[in-house]
C-alpha cells in the first residue's frame, strides 16, 4: 500500500526516509531479485506440501534430506539454497513451467513496494 503524497512528504520533512525494503537495507537489484524469488519458491512449497497434506518428513523423503531442513525450507530460512526449494517443488510434483512462473512473479522488482497478488501453485 503506497502512501499518499502528503503523508510522505510530512514524514520526509520530519527526517523520516522513506521507501521500500530495498532501499533501507541497500540492496542491489539482483540481491533484491534474489530474494524476492527465494520468497516466491518457499511459498509455493509451503502451499503444495498443505494442498497436499504431505509432512516434512515425505518432502525430505523425495528429495533426500531431513524433516529438520525441511522445516528451514518451509519457514524460509536464508540458509537453504535456490536448488534445494526447486527440487522440493519438482518433488511436491510442479512442473518447471510452473516453477517458471513462480519465478517470474516472484521476482518482479519494479513492483517490490506493490502487494502481488500469490501464483496459484
Amino acid at each position: 500500500m503506497a502512501l499518499d503524497e502528503k503523508k510522505k512528504k510530512r514524514l520526509e520533512a520530519a527526517g523520516f526516509k522513506v521507501g521500500g525494503v530495498a532501499d533501507f537495507l541497500d540492496l542491489s537489484v539482483e540481491e533484491t531479485a534474489l530474494i524476492e524469488i527465494k520468497l516466491a519458491l518457499t511459498q509455493a512449497v509451503r502451499h503444495r506440501s498443505i494442498s497436499q497434506n504431505l509432512t516434512k518428513f515425505a518432502i525430505a523423503k523425495r528429495i533426500h534430506s531431513s524433516a529438520s531442513r525441511v522445516k528451514k525450507l518451509e519457514s524460509g530460512d536464508p540458509s537453504i539454497p535456490v536448488d534445494m526449494l526447486l527440487r522440493a517443488l519438482l518433488a511436491t510434483g510442479a512442473t518447471r513451467e510452473k516453477v517458471g512462473k513462480i519465478i517470474s512473479a516472484g521476482s518482479d522488482i519494479e513492483t517490490s513496494n506493490k502487494t502481488k497478488t500469490p501464483v496459484s501453485v
